[in-house]
């Protein structure tokens, strides 16, 4: 698909898909999570948020690849790194400037911040657990 047309570009306000933002105390992650999948498999760009996707490569492995394919592989590779900015703007944009910092790190892809935002509700969910137990 042209990334000039791709879906998730016309996106101009996350707010009006996820209307209420992520934090610590509110636990809503999994209704947060359950909307945000909606909303990427709608603007096809789910595999920016699976864990096992890796973006392509910016060149061929390929030693005796042509200079078209290079360009090519060079273009795919941009086209996915914006469609990942755009993905990864959208999460930063619909959590808590407290989990915002917790989870902000230079050159962070957007699967990246997907899996660390899980891994602080998942572990809090076990301690949750525990802790309603006793």
């Amino acid at each position: 698909m042209d990334p000039k047309t791709h879906p998730a570009i016309t996106v101009t306000n996350i707010r009006n898909f996820i209307p209420f933002t992520l934090e610590m105390e509110n636990g809503q992650y999994s209704s947060w999570a359950e909307l945000f999948r909606i909303h990427c498999r709608a603007f096809q760009v789910a595999n920016h948020i699976e864990y096992s996707y890796q973006p392509p490569p910016s060149t061929p492995s390929s030693s005796t690849a042509t200079e078209a394919e290079k360009t090519k592989a060079a273009s795919e590779f941009e086209a996915w790194s914006r469609l990942d900015a755009i993905v990864l703007q959208w999460i930063y944009s619909t959590i808590s400037n407290d989990l915002l910092h917790t989870i902000l790190k230079p050159n962070t892809m957007a699967s990246q911040a997907w899996t660390a935002l899980e891994n602080i509700f998942q572990d809090n969910r076990n301690t949750r657990a525990i802790y309603l137990d006793n």
